[in-house]
């Protein structure tokens, strides 16, 4: 009779543990939309509603795959850790593709046209920078593969942001009219394997950030290639025939190591 007590308390207790996990967060999520140069753009929202007051936002931009599913799951993530999180859009009315010759073609057409592609980009802010959770004053811009770049020449730009962290995203430099002072501080997470980041890309916008003493940091994850913190990229690199993988530990650090860099720079 005792056992079987015993064994009914320790139950009782995994359930009420487990209930106060779930308890800890209520993720509340929903589609938004925003406009920029008279298009309607398509993001997605989310903050945890158990935290009360105005805490940083952070806005997530999309692989050229469009503003899909995985982003969506890293907003959700980083809205568990307290932030108030836009997955913008930068193609316009939502628009996602299917095959690389279309994410190619919408990628091209966005960074082709820096200025349109700057407006979309501070659209989003803008409208992140107005909701009643999120301090102004607080944001931080992350984004992966094309969206890696994106932020990369945001903060080339001169756009105010605490941070930008690119996840093995392009390292090409959009020239902007004017020489702009880099405001935020940026980290850039690339696999070490990665065919789409060159060795001359790598030094030099390691070069770029030291003349421009901006805080900077650069990580290089052996055995990593392109998309390493997408857990579809395996398949999809096989179903394409691209150099596209998945790689759990580079993922699982990158993210760590993002997670330090935004409590640093918030609490500035």
């Amino acid at each position: 009779m005792k056992r079987i007590m015993v064994i009914s308390l320790i139950i009782a207790g995994v359930l009420t543990i487990a209930n106060t996990a779930v308890a800890a967060h209520k993720i509340i999520g929903r589609n938004v939309e925003y406009t920029a140069g008279g298009i309607t753009m398509k993001g997605y929202l989310a903050y945890d509603g158990k935290v009360q007051g105005k805490h940083p936002g952070v806005l997530v931009v999309h692989e050229w795959w469009g503003q899909n599913t995985y982003v969506r799951k890293r907003v959700r993530m980083l809205a568990r850790l307290g932030y108030t999180v836009l997955a913008l859009d930068m193609y316009g009315e939502g628009r996602t593709a299917q095959h690389p010759d279309d994410a190619g073609r919408f990628a091209s057409e966005v960074m082709k046209n820096f200025p349109v592609a700057k407006e979309r980009f501070l659209a989003a802010l803008e409208f992140l920078k107005k909701q009643p959770t999120v301090d102004p004053d607080r944001i931080a811009a992350i984004g992966y593969c094309f969206g890696g770049g994106v932020v990369l020449n945001m903060a080339r730009q001169g756009v105010d942001l605490k941070g930008v962290a690119s996840f093995h995203g392009s390292l090409a430099v959009v020239k902007p009219d004017q020489p702009t002072p880099i405001k935020a501080a940026v980290r850039v997470y690339n696999g070490a394997d990665d065919k789409f980041s060159t060795p001359e890309q790598i030094e030099a916008i390691k070069k770029e950030m030291a003349e421009q003493k901006v805080n900077f940091k650069f990580v290089n994850y052996r055995g990593a290639v392109h998309s390493f913190t997408n857990p579809e990229a395996t398949e999809i690199g096989k179903k394409f025939k691209m150099p596209l993988a998945y790689n759990a530990k580079a993922d699982k650090e990158s993210w760590a190591d993002m997670r330090q860099f935004l409590k640093v720079i918030f609490t500035k």
